[in-house]
């Protein structure tokens, strides 16, 4: 039976179809979760909004509706949640949060008719109009339990104190292939007016994944020193800084923090942090005696964003900013739909002892002195799942500046995000005991059996992945799935063609025998139901990288080798292995080459045997920086085609760590990306067996051609450091001069730092200009 999620949405952008005009359009068909709706009286349209029975409505929704005749009010009621409306009233209510209806409801023979925008306001579904077909989609939402009231908080978070972690753990997203393109431009240029230009690398072309630094081929926006820097960098002889938007005590938001980016031809976007501090109330003597933790120090955090448009673009005017309490996790851009993710801890011994509410609060604007408290009655959680941590996902269409963004918040804490077009992906650790607990001092208040409960010897880690349906800034919940084991990051997931694809480690990694550490991949259908399966591969060793393609699916395991298998999942109720190929070292990012290449960013690994370790374990150590190619043209056989070696040992990049940081352009052979190189000069010896780890020699951006005949041809090396910076560096340099992105316009390449930006010649690497910022 469908149920209806309880919370109650803002505002729904597409039902209030304004500039559209349905006056000969009689017959509007309205689709629920993919099946056509059928109404004794048909919907109508009045003043260019679309009416529908309520009725009949409401009870497709399996709501129960009642009307008073006296007071002309009808009340729907579903799983707890329950509405009002009154006939000619623009005021309803969602359970007891008053809701302004766009338009009064109206009787219309003998029937009572509402505005479709008041399904979504009321119970959270997402409604879209098809103009070509003129069709109305419902997509209704599941339902998740309510935390209610500040009890039930505490109650939830006592009864679950052993279920998770009560941190957070980090949080990455990923958009599908199906994602939908960008928004529509602005202001349109002639192919000759600003040449060619890199993007931000994504994990999918056509959906957007903030930064710290984007161009849009003229300008380049990024983030340096607490200021957003907007610097013509086109022509490149010719760079300069045009504006500078400065924050932190120089600028109008004196506590803010940008952290990333977004810019299309309409906006600028920047997600940033402000901190503050809040009082403490000091722990009594015998508080201090009976608990295992002490409480917080008196300081929070909230994300916040601002919009700017720049239609002007050396002149960027505000136009939107707006708060809420937690910390930034991650973000993704659809389209005009911006998506954001925060996380907010909550002190568990300030809740027990009843000294602060701690329901979410967001605001909008800086003038704005007051928080908004997001009531308990909208506040979800994840059964088996409960941590305390809000977890809250803000959809916001940057068209409409002055709609307020969609929320929706959850109790418990979001470790791993995937999103396509349609639909969003939460994973979450789930723990499970399989033996007694360890004995632990009895406890005797209620504080102390949430901060500190006796842990389990041994605790299986389960993946539970929550599915939400999305839809231009809507989000709504549509069931859970889960899987045996842990994944390692945003590439571990994937959906394609209506299925679900994961990657996960089970196990202990230095565990024996039924604790050994093994790896699996699953795939989950449209329901999340596990349809197909491989388990078990790579025992004693764990995923350090994994990619999904189409149909392939690639994952990168290590102990003392790197396996890298290759998957058929053509068929994903029959996955299979279809090869692999063992070599020394690992990748922490595979990067997709062609159809039948894929490069691999990780390190270089060499095995002492048992006599040279020292203590007579046999080991594998990581060396410098490898970057290799692999043909998988056969996938019975992948070969490693060529590799490069960077550095010894302490050699680093971030792209180990964020894709982001690279850049790689296959229609011109152009692999670049930011490297600390640490090279031994001097080789020492050492009874341990230990390998030497290298000195500090350079950091920049290295430069490559790459071709499948010739492999990895270095070209050239750009650095920031200046002699001086390199006669100081110890084992550390002057970080404000290392190279953090790389990118071209035209036929130059851009290097970017938060000291300079330099331009280079592609061709031959021979230096432009330089820009001071």
């Amino acid at each position: 039976m469908r149920k209806l999620i309880i919370i109650s949405v803002v505002a729904l952008l597409l039902l209030v179809v304004t500039s559209l005009s349905f006056a000969n359009t009689p017959d509007i068909a309205l689709y629920l979760n993919g099946k056509k709706m059928s109404f004794n009286a048909a919907p109508q349209l009045n003043n260019e909004r679309v009416y529908v029975p309520l009725r009949e409505l409401f009870e497709q929704l399996d709501a129960t509706v009642h009307w008073d005749d006296a007071t002309r009010t009808v009340t729907a009621t579903s799983d707890g949640t329950r509405v009002q409306i009154t006939i000619d009233n623009k005021t309803a209510k969602h359970n007891d949060t008053d809701i302004i209806l766009d338009a009064a409801p109206y009787i219309s023979n003998k029937r009572a008719y509402v505005p479709l925008r008041f399904v979504s306001e009321a119970f959270g579904a997402i409604v879209n109009w098809e103009e070509s077909t003129e069709t109305v989609s419902i997509v209704t939402a599941d339902q998740l339990p309510v935390v209610g009231s500040f009890d039930n908080l505490k109650k939830l978070l006592t009864e679950n104190s052993n279920v998770g972690p009560n941190y957070y753990t980090g949080i990455d997203m990923a958009i599908s292939e199906s994602a939908i393109k960008s928004m529509d431009q602005v202001e349109q240029k002639t192919a000759s007016a600003i040449p060619e230009y890199s993007d931000t690398n994504l994990q999918v072309q056509g959906v957007d994944e903030a930064d710290i630094a984007k161009t849009d081929g003229e300008y380049l926006y990024q983030i340096a020193n607490q200021n957003i820097v907007i610097s013509k960098i086109y022509p490149a002889d010719d760079m300069e800084v045009v504006k500078n938007i400065p924050f932190g005590q120089d600028g109008n938001y004196s506590d803010f923090s940008p952290i990333e980016l977004y810019i299309d031809d309409n906006y600028l976007v920047a997600i940033g942090s402000t901190n503050y501090h809040f009082a403490v109330p000091d722990m009594k003597e015998t508080e201090r005696s009976e608990t295992k933790i002490y409480p917080p120090v008196g300081f929070s955090s909230s994300v916040k964003v601002i919009v700017y448009d720049r239609t002007y673009k050396e002149h960027p005017k505000e136009i939107k900013a707006m708060e809420i309490e937690g910390s930034y996790l991650s973000s993704r851009k659809i389209g005009s739909s911006l998506y954001l993710v925060s996380n907010k801890f909550l002190g568990g011994y300030h809740i027990m002892n009843e000294e602060a509410d701690y329901a979410p609060a967001l605001r909008y604007r800086d003038n704005e002195e007051e928080y908004s408290e997001i009531p308990y009655s909208d506040i979800h959680y994840f059964p088996k799942a409960v941590s305390p941590n809000y977890l809250t996902v803000i959809g916001v269409n940057l068209d409409k500046p002055d709609e307020k963004a969609n929320i929706s918040t959850y109790l418990g804490a979001g470790e791993n995000i995937y999103a396509s077009s349609e639909h969003l992906y939460i994973a979450l650790t789930e723990y499970e005991a399989v033996n007694e607990s360890v004995e632990d001092p009895p406890v005797t208040t209620e504080q102390q059996k949430m901060i500190a409960p006796p842990m389990p010897i041994q605790r299986n880690q389960n993946t539970a992945i929550h599915k939400f349906a999305l839809m231009d800034g809507y989000i709504a919940y549509k069931g859970k799935g889960n899987v045996p084991g842990k994944i390692l990051n945003q590439f571990s997931m994937d959906e394609h063609k209506g299925y679900f694809r994961i990657a996960t480690t089970t196990g202990n990694f230095f565990g024996q025998d039924d604790n050994q550490s093994k790896n699996n991949v699953y795939i989950l259908d449209d329901e999340l139901k596990t349809v197909g399966k491989i388990e078990d591969i790579a025992p004693g060793e764990k995923i350090y990288s994994a990619r999904f393609m189409g149909n392939r699916g690639y994952l990168v395991t290590f102990k003392k080798v790197d396996p890298l298998f290759v998957f058929d999942l053509e068929d994903p109720e029959h996955p299979e292995i279809l090869g692999k190929l063992k070599i020394p070292g690992y990748s922490d990012y595979l990067h997709p080459y062609g159809e039948n290449y894929i490069i691999g960013f990780g390190k270089d690994t060499i095995e002492t045997g048992e006599e040279q370790s020292g203590d007579g374990v046999s080991r594998a150590f990581y060396q410098g920086m490898k970057i290799a190619l692999f043909d998988i043209t056969d996938v019975t056989n992948p070969i490693e085609l060529h590799k490069e070696i960077i550095g010894d040992r302490g050699t680093d990049s971030e792209l180990l760590r964020n894709h982001k940081s690279l850049l790689f352009d296959e229609q011109r052979n152009l692999l670049a990306f930011p490297v600390t190189v640490m090279e031994i000069k001097e080789p020492e010896q050492n009874t341990i067996g230990w390998p030497q780890y290298g000195e500090f020699t350079f950091q920049g951006a290295y430069v490559y051609n790459l071709d499948t005949e010739h492999g990895f041809n270095l070209k050239g090396r750009i650095t920031h450091l200046t002699n001086d910076d390199f006669q100081k560096a110890g084992y550390y340099h002057n970080n404000t001069r290392s190279v953090k992105r790389i990118l071209y316009v035209g036929n130059n390449l851009y290097t970017v730092s938060d000291a300079m930006i330099k331009a280079n010649q592609l061709n031959n690497l021979k230096e432009i200009d330089s820009l001071e910022l």
